[in-house]
């Protein structure tokens, strides 16, 4: 089959790959020059199954009404009007229930846990070198009270099979040695041990490569304009090269999704949420984290990358704005420089914003469309390089018209459309595309 794939970061890139893998005949395209050149470029660099779970869950809207008036916020909502996101908000506080909240993250670990087996295939079968190590994730908790809060994130945890050590603070310090100066500042920690960490940027252009030897063709510099429907299906997708002609599509295009399909009825519930990072270069080894360490007050991931430290979070609301905020950068630098004061030179900091494709329950949009031929991978939020590989495989693995080797209908876009009541005792059949 003849597929064309809209989008080259990362979710883009590791569909190609598992497409072409399945035998496809396979075509990216993408604005950008190369791949990975906007959200994938400087994310976190936390590959976090086990960290899995949705922004929206109980406590939140609270908890946002604190935020506004933190220094350090971990949440930011600008008060520009936006029809769109205050449609996205209103979703988003409809799943902030103990029961939606179980729910999503449930679906979202199984996902993670699935992608990361899948993405340790990939390494095997590339051999990309991507600043990885496989050395677990450290939840830090400041407080008591986000100590004993663990306790609905450990149920979930414990349900779904996977490994967790619950830690005091002699504990942290033993996994996390550069955390010694701020014992004073822990009161415990969540470790997931098998939870791992990479440069996205370096992977995704390594599986480009990959995919291109395989025989994928990408488009770079080509932007696209829309979608042509002819009978219920996608004949082409109109670029500025002109007419793209494909069997079938597949939307990968992050934050930017729902505009090319609002035009086709299609309301995909995907808002961008601004994250910042900065990249620093290590200093002194024995004071860098060895992993990740995810600062829980602040919600801000600090990741081992080689001889950098990347450091990244929050979550701002702000449309599609892509300038850099001093403020956010400050936020930035006190979490690291609290924790692991000395670890890096701030004064070669590289700073770097970039628009997380997030729906309102947290979990990806994965498989068929309503249009027959137009198959979706979008919304992974904060966790695209988490949930890449997998998302990748069960999206082939749909498109082959194979079996998906983990449960993947509540992956789909059918969640959001409305179903029909069961009538005699019958489970309504889930919409499928023509």
């Amino acid at each position: 089959m003849k597929i064309v794939v809209l989008g080259s970061g990362v979710i883009g890139t590791t569909s190609a790959y598992q497409l072409a893998r399945q035998g496809h005949e396979v075509t990216v395209i993408d604005r950008q020059p190369a791949a990975a050149m906007e959200t994938s470029f400087a994310n976190a660099g936390e590959i976090s199954p086990g960290y899995s779970a949705p922004w929206a869950a109980p406590g939140i809207p609270v908890k946002a009404l604190k935020w506004m008036f933190m220094e350090h916020a971990p949440l930011i909502i600008q008060p520009r009007p936006d029809p769109e996101k205050l449609h996205w908000m209103a979703q988003m506080l409809g799943n902030c229930t103990t029961k939606a909240y179980q729910t999503n993250k449930g679906r979202m670990v199984r996902l993670a846990e699935y992608s990361r087996d899948c993405l340790t295939e990939m390494r095997a079968e590339t051999g990309i070198a991507f600043d990885e190590r496989q050395q677990g994730t450290l939840q830090l908790f400041r407080t008591q009270k986000q100590v004993d809060g663990a306790a609905k994130d450990i149920e979930v945890l414990r349900e779904g099979g996977v490994p967790f050590e619950v830690l005091d603070v002699n504990g942290c310090l033993a996994v996390e040695p550069g955390l010694a100066e701020a014992r004073g500042k822990i009161a415990g920690g969540l470790r997931l041990p098998k939870d791992e960490t990479g440069d996205c940027f370096k992977f995704t252009q390594g599986l480009a490569a990959k995919a291109i030897e395989m025989g994928v063709t990408f488009r770079h510099g080509v932007s696209i304009d829309r979608l042509v429907v002819d009978a219920g299906r996608i004949t082409g997708v109109v670029t500025s090269e002109g007419l793209v002609t494909a069997d079938a599509f597949v939307l990968a295009l992050g934050s930017y999704s729902p505009r090319l399909v609002k035009s086709l009825g299609i309301r995909l519930p995907v808002y961008p949420v601004k994250g910042y990072s900065i990249t620093v270069p290590i200093v002194d080894a024995e004071r860098a984290p060895i992993s990740t360490v995810m600062d829980e007050t602040h919600k801000i991931a600090i990741t081992r990358l080689g001889d950098r430290i990347r450091v990244g979070g929050m979550a701002e609301l702000a449309g599609f704005d892509l300038s850099l905020s001093d403020k956010r950068k400050r936020t930035l630098v006190h979490s690291v420089e609290d924790l692991f004061g000395g670890a890096g030179d701030q004064s070669q900091a590289s700073f770097w914003c970039g628009l997380r494709p997030m729906t309102p329950d947290g979990t990806p949009i994965v498989g068929r469309s309503p249009i027959g031929n137009l198959f979706l991978n979008t919304g992974h939020g904060t966790l695209g390089w988490t949930m890449a590989a997998g998302s990748a495989r069960v999206l082939a693995d749909i498109m082959s018209g194979r079996a998906t080797e983990i449960e993947s209908r509540d992956l789909g876009f059918a969640r959001y459309q409305r179903q029909p009541r069961p009538s005699r005792g019958k489970m309504a059949p889930a919409p499928v595309a023509a």
